[in-house]
Formats: C-alpha cells, sequence, structure tokens
C-alpha cells in the first residue's frame, strides 16, 4: 500500500462514490504533493468525511473516517459490509422526477435499503446538496440531471467496499474523532465551508454550515495535535480572517491551491477560485 500523502500506484484506485460539495477530487494533484510522506504504520484520520477523496486516492492501511452526518456514516458501513445488497436496492431505480420525490418520502428500514436511498437522492438531487429541514427530513430539490446519469455504478460500489476494509467509521464531532491520534500520524480536516466570498460577509456566510467558534475550536485542536507530533492539514476558504487564524504561527504554514468554482446561481460560478490548505509545518 502506499504511503499516507502519495496516491495509489499499485492498484486501480476507488473513487468516491458521492458527489459531495466542496469535495476535493478536482483538487487531488495540487493537494496530495502538500500532504506529509508519512510511514506505512500511520493511521489516517479523517474526521469531515463527505466524499472521501483523499482517502480513496491514498488507501492507507490504517484508516479513521468519521462525520457528524449519521446517514453519511450509515451508508459508508453498509457499503463497506454489505455492497451487493446496496446495489441490489440501488439498481431498480430510475433517474426521474416522480421516482426523485417517492424515494425522498421513503423511509427504508433495512441498512441496504438506507444506503441505497441515500445514494439515490445524491446522484439525482440538485448539485449533489446534503440539506435538511427543521424536523430532520431530508429537503433539496430534484436536480433535473441528464436522463442517462449512472444512478447506480455497481463496480464503483464494489471498489469503495473493498477501500473500506481497512477503515473504521463513527458518526463523531471532529474534536472527539481524532483524540486517539499519536504522533506520527495524519489528520486531513476538510470542514464545510463556502468559497467565493471576498467581501466581508465571508464569516457570516459561511457561519451557516461552520461556525467562526467552530473555526477556533479547529485551530485549537490542530495546536493541541502538532504539539504531541502529529501532523495536521487543514482545508478551508480562502480569506484573510482564516489567514489570520494561522499565519503568524510557526507550526503551520499556508498553501494556496486554485480551483474551479461549480457555485449554482452565480454568473462566473465556473471561474477560478483560491483555497487554503493549512499543514503543520513538517509538511512539503
Amino acid at each position: 500500500m502506499p504511503t499516507l500523502g502519495t496516491p495509489n500506484q499499485t492498484i486501480v484506485a476507488a473513487e468516491p462514490f458521492l458527489k459531495w460539495a466542496g469535495g476535493k477530487r478536482v483538487l487531488l494533484p495540487a493537494l496530495l504533493p502538500k500532504l506529509p510522506r508519512t510511514g506505512a504504520d500511520a493511521r489516517y484520520y479523517e474526521p469531515f468525511l463527505g466524499g472521501g477523496a483523499i482517502f480513496f486516492a491514498t488507501e492507507p492501511q490504517s484508516a479513521h473516517l468519521s462525520d457528524m452526518n449519521s446517514e453519511l456514516i450509515h451508508t459508508y458501513c453498509a457499503v463497506r459490509d454489505c455492497p451487493e445488497d446496496v446495489i441490489d436496492q440501488l439498481s431498480g431505480l430510475r433517474n426521474e422526477s416522480e421516482e426523485f420525490y417517492k424515494i425522498r418520502a421513503w423511509r427504508p428500514r433495512t441498512r441496504a435499503r438506507k444506503a441505497a436511498r441515500f445514494i439515490y437522492l445524491n446522484k439525482t438531487c440538485f448539485n449533489g446538496l446534503y440539506r435538511e429541514n427543521l424536523a430532520g427530513e431530508f429537503n433539496v430539490p430534484y436536480g433535473r440531471h441528464r436522463y442517462d446519469t449512472l444512478v447506480c455504478n455497481g463496480e464503483q460500489i464494489r471498489e469503495a467496499s473493498r477501500a473500506l476494509q481497512s477503515a473504521t467509521l463513527r458518526t463523531s464531532d471532529f474534536v472527539a474523532a481524532v483524540s486517539a491520534a499519536n504522533s506520527g500520524d495524519l489528520i486531513y480536516f476538510d470542514p464545510p465551508y463556502i468559497t467565493g466570498h471576498s467581501n466581508n460577509g465571508f464569516v457570516e456566510y459561511n457561519a451557516k454550515v461552520f461556525s467562526w467558534f467552530d473555526q477556533h475550536r479547529l485551530r485549537r485542536a490542530a495546536e493541541r495535535l502538532v504539539a504531541r507530533g502529529v501532523h495536521v492539514a487543514i482545508s478551508n476558504g480562502d480569506h484573510p480572517s482564516i489567514r489570520k487564524l494561522y499565519e503568524n504561527d510557526s507550526r503551520f504554514r499556508i498553501h494556496v491551491l486554485h480551483r474551479q468554482s461549480t457555485m449554482a446561481g452565480q454568473a462566473d460560478s465556473r471561474s477560478p477560485r483560491t483555497e487554503l490548505l493549512i499543514a503543520s509545518s513538517g509538511v512539503a
């Protein structure tokens, strides 16, 4: 298996089976070289799992994956443990508006059906977003994708299942999720944030998805981890308020990464955007 921070070159790497807002798949060529080359026995932690692009690209031997979204974690567990059941439940679903709203209202009880529903809604809803109303119900509308959008990619799910065999999965706050990390381990934090806001409303806007208080919690957690020898890398929005949190601390280095934004509803939604990778100073 490859060391962390390098793409898997020995086998066909698995791919993310979910489309996730803010996913790092398009940033992999720029992001992976900035991660540390850890030893083969190092453990990898990703406490904001989302689509898991970094995990699937590197396939570490020991991975601890977590997220506060329990439905997301349940889906990963089902794909890891019973992929054929998930494929069987997913394969008969159609990419149609009527079918979408039927499945959105569905309340399945088995783990395979729950996972199939989650994957289906992710593939067919607007922009692959995950949003719940105050009652905790998924409420993103149908995305009107191309009729031939692939709802069930069996091979992709099987490859993801293979990669996940080495992973432990849990629903957890990010601080608790990394509490057992030791010297030499790698933690990649990718908290939810919105890019493309250069005005003073950046912090207030992003507070809807990850509060400014949480940004400070993340910074303090990173400091504690680095102090005990853990490698830390943090993706975040490129804004003066974020830079100020880390720029005067010699324990961290700030890297600017470029990506194409795909935020809906903006006239320049395909224009280049920048994001930050804040890495402990031992990172290249």
